[in-house]
């Protein structure tokens, strides 16, 4: 029996790289999955690959930023599934790398409506659920980024960071209800975000040295975060509420420095 038999789940970000990978691994641990992303056609391709393994998924074109949409897609799984016993809101921009003093207002209201408000308004939707039933797991994508400065542009950091405080506020918010919140903190990743990243690094022929700043000496992959949320969903996390966990490869551990090989 997998981990999250049973369970009605939900994956933003779904069509592409964490979300995708997270979406997999949830319906083959059991779980049925509403799969939401702005890109329609995407999301219901992955949705199709997951139904023809024998595994309940249904996809969902939403915007995770809107309140309306978010409210949408919450009604979609339960009128779906019938209820919600885990969300992963996950869907997020990077906004690029734009200099400090080349960045609008504009700019930061788009990222932090999608990476922070969203996973808020998808707590807010979802927990009301959760709390009437007696338990549920809530699990954002937060970033390394959040914790530490030069592992993002500005905006994007201080929106991953905002959302290891969101998960921190609304677990506390839910005292005594049996309902969790936590965050995976996500280090160089290999997904659509970062694909300029990797290709520049392959045009220039230095893709071996992508991830040597963290003691894993490589960049993760998408399955290697899906399966920290999928233990967050599960009930092998039960006494863990509240919590941003890195997985990085090691590099929130550590101050730069020049990487030695073991003799």
């Amino acid at each position: 029996m997998g981990r999250l038999q049973g369970r009605r789940t939900i994956v933003t970000g779904a069509a592409s790289g964490i979300g995708r990978a997270s979406a997999r691994l949830f319906a083959r641990e059991g779980a049925s999955v509403l799969l939401v992303d702005r890109s329609a056609e995407a999301v219901e391709a992955v949705a199709a690959e997951i139904r023809a393994t024998g595994a309940t998924a249904v996809a969902m074109a939403a915007d995770a930023g809107s309140e309306a949409e978010v409210k949408a897609y919450v009604a979609r799984a339960v009128a779906e599934f019938g209820g919600i016993d885990a969300i992963y809101a996950n869907a997020g921009i990077s906004g690029g790398l734009t200099p400090f003093f080349d960045l609008t207002v504009e700019t930061w209201q788009e990222i932090l409506r999608v990476n922070l408000i969203g996973p808020f308004l998808a707590i807010r939707e979802v927990a009301p659920l959760m709390i009437a039933q007696g338990h549920g797991a809530i699990v954002c994508t937060a970033s390394v980024a959040g914790l530490k400065a030069n592992a993002g542009g500005a905006p994007y950091s201080a929106s991953k960071a905002g959302v290891i405080s969101l998960v921190q506020t609304a677990a506390n918010a839910f005292y005594g209800t049996g309902v969790r919140v936590n965050a995976v903190c996500p280090g160089l990743i290999e997904t659509g975000m970062t694909v300029p990243i990797f290709d520049h690094a392959r045009k220039r022929g230095s893709e071996g040295k992508l991830g040597q700043l963290n003691p894993l000496n490589r960049p993760g992959q998408p399955e290697e975060i899906a399966a920290m949320a999928c233990f967050l969903a599960s009930d092998e996390a039960s006494y863990v509420n509240g919590q941003a966990f890195p997985v990085d490869g090691g590099l929130s551990s550590t101050l730069p420095f020049a990487g030695q090989r073991p003799r």
